[in-house]
C-alpha cells in the first residue's frame, strides 16, 4: 500500500510543475438519454487512482471539468442520475495536449431500488411520518434499503433489533462491535415490537413490494455549479466521522469512528498517515468521534467507549491522554464530545457523557473531575458541546429541544428551548460573535442562537426526513448542513433564505461538516462515514 501511495504522490507532484498543457487536460461533453436530448443535473464522475472528481450537467446537458482538476491519463467514468444507468462511454483517456470530448449516453435503469437514497426510501414506503422516523435510527449503521429488501417477519425483526442493541454506537455494517453493557431495548428502540411489525409490513416478508418507488427530481440551476472531489481512504473500515482542515486548505484531519487512530490526508501528495491512539480500556469498542482544536492548535478527540479524551500535539506528534476517575467510570461511559476551545482560560476541559446525560469538567493540573447533570430532573441529553470565551460550556440537547449553558463560575445550568418543538439539536459550533449555529435533527431545520440577545432564528431544510446532522457558517453569510438521509449538502443564504443543494456522487453517510473559510471561496469538507472517503465540495458561483 505504501508503494501505491508514493506512486500517486509522485504523479500529483509531477503535475504541479506543468503549466500550459494543463489547460488542455480536461473532459467536456453532453449528457442525453432516449426522450431527453439534454439532461440537466446529472453528476458525471471521473476516477483515477484514489481520487474521483465530479461535475454536474447544466440546463443544456453540458458538463466540463475545470482546468487543473483533471490530468493526463485514463479515467473510469460513472454518473448519478436516479432512474438512469450509464450506457457509455465508461472510460476515457485524457491526452496531455487536448481535451477529451464525450457524448455521454444514459438508459433507463432496470433496478430503480438500487439507486434510491435513504430519504427516497422513506418517501416511498407506506406509513405515517412517525413510523418512518424509526428508519432514520437505522442509518447510523447501514442503509434503509437493507431493511426494505429483507424478508424478516415481525418476530424475526424483533430479534434483529435485540441483536442490534448489543452493538456499540460506533458500529457499522462493515465493522460491528459489541458493547460492554447491552442497552435496554426500549431505550434503544422505543416500542420495539411495534417498530418490528412496521418494518415487516414494508419489507419483502410477504412477497414483492406493491407500492410505488418515489424519487427526488434532479437538481438544477445554481446546484449544478459545483466541483466535488472524493479521496478514498486506504481501508474500507475507516469511518471518517469528523473532519477538519488546516489553513493551507490541503491537509485534512479525521477521526475514525470505529478505529483507534487519528488520520491525516495530504490532498496534494495523496499521502495518508495514521497516528495510533493509545487504548484506555482493553476489550471495549474502539473509535473516536469529536475532533476539536484548542487555542494552541492541538487536536482533541472524544474517545467514545474507550472513555476520556486524547490531545494530539501537532508539533511533537504525541498524545496526552485524559481519563475519568474510577468513581465516575462506568461500563457504558462514553465521551463522544470534548470542549477545549477556550481551555487556556482556566486550564479546565469539558467532556460530555451521553450515558450519564451529563457533562464533566476536568482540571488538567490535578485531574479533579466534576459531573454536571442539567437534566437530572427533566428529559433531555447534552450532545455537541463548545465553550465560550469565559470557558462556560454550551451544549445542544439532542434528547429534547434546548440550547443549554453551564456557567463556569457558579455551575448553574440554563436552558433555552428552540422555537421548533422536538427539534433535537445535534451538532454545531459557536462563532466569534457568540452565535451558536446548529442542526435540528428532529426538526428538519438549521438554527442560530445568539447567546448575547438569547434570540433564535431558524431555516427549514428541503423536505421531510432530510435529517440534518451538523451546521457551520461561511464568511459569505451562508450556513451549511448535510443530510444523513439525502446524500446531499445544503447551503442557505441567511439573509435571503435562498437554498442551494448539491448532489453527492454516491451513497454518503454524512456526520460532521467543516467549512474552510481560509480560501478565496469557502470550501465544504465532509467525511463519508460508511464509504471510507473524504469529500471536498467547491461551489463555482
Amino acid at each position: 500500500m505504501r508503494i501505491k501511495i508514493s506512486l500517486l504522490a509522485a504523479t500529483a507532484l509531477a503535475g504541479a510543475v506543468w503549466t500550459a498543457p494543463v489547460l488542455a487536460q480536461t473532459i467536456t461533453g453532453k449528457v442525453s438519454a432516449p426522450g431527453e436530448a439534454s439532461m440537466e443535473g446529472v453528476v458525471v464522475s471521473a476516477k483515477k487512482g484514489i481520487v474521483t472528481v465530479s461535475v454536474v450537467s447544466n440546463e443544456k446537458g453540458e458538463f466540463s471539468f475545470p482546468a487543473g482538476k483533471i490530468g493526463a491519463g485514463d479515467y473510469a467514468l460513472s454518473v448519478r442520475a436516479v432512474g438512469y444507468n450509464l450506457e457509455g462511454p465508461k472510460t476515457v483517456s485524457v491526452a496531455a495536449d487536448k481535451p477529451a470530448v464525450l457524448d455521454v449516453k444514459l438508459v433507463k435503469t432496470r433496478n430503480l431500488a438500487s439507486q434510491l437514497t435513504n430519504l427516497e426510501w422513506m418517501m416511498s414506503a407506506p406509513g405515517t411520518d412517525e413510523q418512518k422516523k424509526a428508519l432514520t435510527g437505522c442509518t447510523n449503521c447501514h442503509s434503509v434499503e437493507r431493511i426494505l429488501s429483507s424478508s424478516y417477519n415481525a418476530d424475526e425483526f424483533f430479534e434483529v433489533i435485540k441483536r442490534m442493541a448489543q452493538y456499540s454506537n460506533n458500529s457499522f455494517y462493515k465493522k460491528p462491535q459489541i458493547r460492554a453493557e447491552v442497552r435496554d431495548i426500549n431505550r434503544f428502540v422505543p416500542n420495539a415490537d411495534k417498530v418490528a411489525a412496521y418494518f415487516a409490513s414494508i419489507n419483502r416478508s410477504e412477497g414483492e413490494r406493491t407500492w410505488e418507488l418515489k424519487t427526488l427530481p434532479r437538481l438544477t440551476g445554481d446546484s449544478t455549479k459545483v466541483v466535488i472531489t472524493e479521496y478514498d481512504l486506504p481501508e474500507q473500515t475507516i469511518q471518517p466521522h469528523d473532519v477538519m482542515v488546516d489553513s493551507d486548505g490541503t491537509t485534512v484531519w479525521h477521526s475514525d469512528f470505529s478505529g483507534q487512530i487519528l488520520g491525516r490526508l495530504d490532498t496534494k501528495t495523496l499521502q495518508h498517515k495514521t497516528y495510533p491512539v493509545p487504548l484506555q480500556r482493553q476489550g471495549w469498542p474502539t473509535g473516536a468521534l469529536d475532533l476539536e482544536p484548542d487555542p494552541d492548535g492541538n487536536i482533541w478527540m472524544g474517545l467514545m467507549f474507550q472513555h476520556g479524551a486524547a490531545k494530539f500535539d501537532r508539533k511533537t506528534e504525541q498524545f496526552t491522554m485524559i481519563k475519568l476517575p474510577p468513581d465516575l467510570l462506568k461500563a457504558d461511559s462514553q465521551q463522544a464530545m470534548v470542549g477545549p476551545q477556550n481551555i487556556n482560560v482556566d486550564g479546565k476541559l469539558w467532556m460530555q457523557d451521553p450515558a450519564r446525560n451529563g457533562i464533566y469538567r476536568v482540571n488538567l493540573a490535578d485531574g479533579k473531575t466534576e459531573l454536571f447533570e442539567p437534566f437530572k430532573n427533566s428529559r433531555g441529553g447534552p450532545y455537541s458541546i463548545f465553550s465560550d470565551k469565559q470557558n462556560n460550556i454550551w451544549f445542544l440537547d439532542f434528547g429534547g429541544q434546548n440550547i443549554g449553558k453551564i456557567d463556569a463560575k457558579t455551575g448553574q445550568s440554563s436552558l433555552f428551548p428552540t422555537p421548533t418543538k422536538g427539534s433535537r439539536p445535534r451538532r454545531g459550533r459557536i462563532d466569534a460573535d457568540g452565535k451558536i449555529w446548529f442542526a435540528e435533527f428532529g426538526g428538519e431545520r438549521v438554527g442560530m442562537f445568539d447567546t448575547k440577545t438569547e434570540k433564535f432564528q431558524e431555516w427549514e431544510v428541503p423536505g421531510k426526513f432530510y435529517a440534518p446532522y451538523d451546521a457551520m457558517t461561511d464568511k459569505n453569510g451562508n450556513v451549511w448542513t448535510g443530510g444523513m438521509n439525502a446524500d446531499r449538502v445544503t447551503r442557505i443564504n441567511t439573509a435571503t433564505g435562498k437554498i442551494t443543494e448539491y448532489q453527492l456522487p454516491r451513497y454518503t453517510n454524512i456526520r460532521r461538516i467543516y467549512v474552510d473559510n481560509s480560501q478565496a471561496k469557502p470550501v465544504l469538507w465532509v467525511g463519508n462515514n460508511h464509504g471510507a472517503a473524504i469529500i471536498k465540495v467547491e461551489p463555482q458561483d
